[in-house]
């Protein structure tokens, strides 16, 4: 079986824990029996020696199909990975859900989307990356007694997204840590009209307002002053036109959105401000999580 996972941005500013869209940027899963086990990586971690000898793909895919079988068999696995490690992308979640979508399948079952996302909190207990990894499109997700809740919405080819990928890594649980224990009652009242307005914008298509809708008072700031150069970032595709400029995830990536006409544009000018980072203008995927064999 192949397994085809894309890349995710998570947060898009207010909607902390919530909101996420996935983007046309996927790793690719190859799995094949074999009278042995084996495993290679191509791509996006292929020079980590730990992603070979502790692989988080193979750990969850066998504790899951041996739960369900009852025994363990060989596989070769052949990872083809393009999304970006600790870069904010959402890595870490295109590899559980691929994981759990294999296993199940593997191990004789066909199951939902709904399925492979709610096992998936076991190992992600925020939703808003896997709910975009296995759905597509952009998405508003809550847990409710231990079960997520999504609503979708598919992204129109007329506007695309910019990437910004830094040439430093950031870690979720470092940036995670970066955040203050308490907020004051007037930031997340702000947090939550934004985190609201920024949904119904995207639902109705009115993008003008997404560059309002986006501001956020819970996360942005203390984690972009672990990267200096984040804040020039944003202010320069806001500038250029960006519709929208919010740090993805807990970063490094910076996540910028453009009407198809003005994406090269913007783009353009963050390459040549930011040379030494990474800048890709890429479309939205809103298929998710894809299986075929």
């Amino acid at each position: 079986m192949i397994i085809e996972v894309p890349a995710t941005s998570a947060n898009m500013g207010p909607g902390f824990d919530t909101l996420g869209v996935a983007l046309n940027l996927q790793n690719k899963i190859s799995i094949k029996k074999s009278s042995f086990f084996s495993l290679s990586i191509k791509g996006e971690g292929s020079d980590k020696k730990r992603f070979k000898s502790n692989n988080l793909f193979v750990k969850i895919f066998y504790e899951l199909f041996e739960e369900l079988t009852g025994k363990r068999e060989n596989f070769r696995f052949e990872f083809y990975n393009k999304i970006p490690v600790s870069r904010g992308l959402g890595s870490s979640s295109a590899i559980i859900t691929s994981a759990i979508c294999a296993a199940l399948y593997l191990s004789g079952k066909e199951p939902t989307k709904e399925e492979i996302l709610n096992r998936s909190l076991k190992y992600e207990s925020h939703p808003d990356n896997i709910a975009p990894a296995v759905y597509g499109g952009f998405t508003v997700s809550i847990i409710e007694k231990g079960k997520v809740f999504t609503q979708k919405k598919e992204m129109p080819k007329d506007i695309k997204t910019i990437v910004v990928i830094p040439n430093r890594a950031m870690s979720t649980s470092r940036s995670r840590n970066a955040l203050p224990k308490e907020y004051d009652i007037k930031d997340i009242v702000y947090n939550l009209s934004r985190s609201s307005f920024l949904t119904a914008a995207f639902f109705s298509e009115n993008w003008e307002y997404l560059k309002i809708a986006s501001k956020d008072r819970l996360h942005q700031h203390q984690r972009m002053s672990n990267l200096k150069e984040l804040f020039s970032v944003q202010k320069c595709a806001l500038e250029a036109g960006a519709l929208m400029s919010t740090l993805s995830g807990s970063g490094s990536t910076f996540f910028n959105i453009a009407y198809s006409d003005d994406a090269k544009k913007i783009a353009d000018k963050l390459k040549s401000r930011f040379p030494f980072f990474r800048v890709e203008v890429l479309d939205f995927d809103n298929i998710g999580l894809k299986v075929k064999f």
